[in-house]
């Protein structure tokens, strides 16, 4: 008896909590469907005084008379106006076919003014002398030899408009070194150049001959040398 009681109430609360949950759901979806309900009644409202409005302005259109369509006179000037209207169109074509060509030739007479521009930059650039050439007539004019300093300092003050920077120079003087057109040396930790045609016009350059009586001095010291 005891086991079978507690089976009932045991259902019945299951029955109970399912019953609640059923009610929850029923409300909520009532709510929703209240609320949805409330707003297609305002969108019926909306609907229904345009229509009121629709109907009052057929009725108000229905009530006016027709109208008889009026018949154009005709006219001796329509001709002239169609003409008129027609002319600016006609014309239209021919401006702006005659702007096209002034483009082209603005476009064209640009490029020629550049090209013209740009030419006597070129023949500027190309009447320059390289640096190498620089480098070697100035060393063909120096009797003494000298370093990429020196060559750079003078060179930058024979030529301000160019940029002439010392560690281009030392490369070029290396490459004529290399080309056998420069001569290269040492004093002490300096390095010095002298142009191949110095340095053999300096070599082939015989010594100054000496005076008779220097000779005649230089013979009689050498004699004394040799008898003592």
């Amino acid at each position: 008896m005891t086991d079978h009681a507690v089976t009932v109430t045991s259902v019945t609360t299951q029955y109970a909590t399912q019953v609640a949950q059923d009610l929850e759901l029923n409300a909520k979806e009532q709510e929703r469907i209240g609320a949805e309900l409330s707003a297609l009644q305002a969108q019926l409202v909306v609907l229904q005084d345009d229509q009121s409005v629709l109907h009052r302005i057929h009725q108000t259109l229905d009530s006016r008379p027709a109208s008889a369509p009026s018949t154009p006179e005709p006219s001796t000037s329509l001709p002239q106006q169609a003409s008129g209207k027609n002319t600016p169109a006609r014309s239209a074509p021919s401006k702006t076919a005659a702007k096209a060509p002034s483009a082209k030739k603005t476009t064209a007479q640009a490029k020629k003014d550049k090209t013209q521009a740009a030419e006597p930059k070129a023949a500027t650039a190309s009447a320059q002398p390289t640096l190498i050439a620089l480098i070697r007539t100035h060393l063909d004019q120096q009797k003494e030899p000298r370093s990429a300093a020196e060559v750079t300092s003078a060179l930058a003050q024979a030529h301000p408009q160019r940029t002439i920077k010392s560690t281009v120079v030392r490369t070029t003087l290396e490459n004529l070194v290399a080309k056998s057109q420069a001569h290269r040396s040492k004093q002490g930790a300096s390095v010095l150049y002298t142009s191949s045609t110095v340095q053999a016009t300096t070599h082939k350059t015989p010594a100054p001959a000496l005076p008779k009586t220097e000779q005649d001095s230089n013979k009689r010291e050498k004699a004394g040398a040799v008898s003592s």
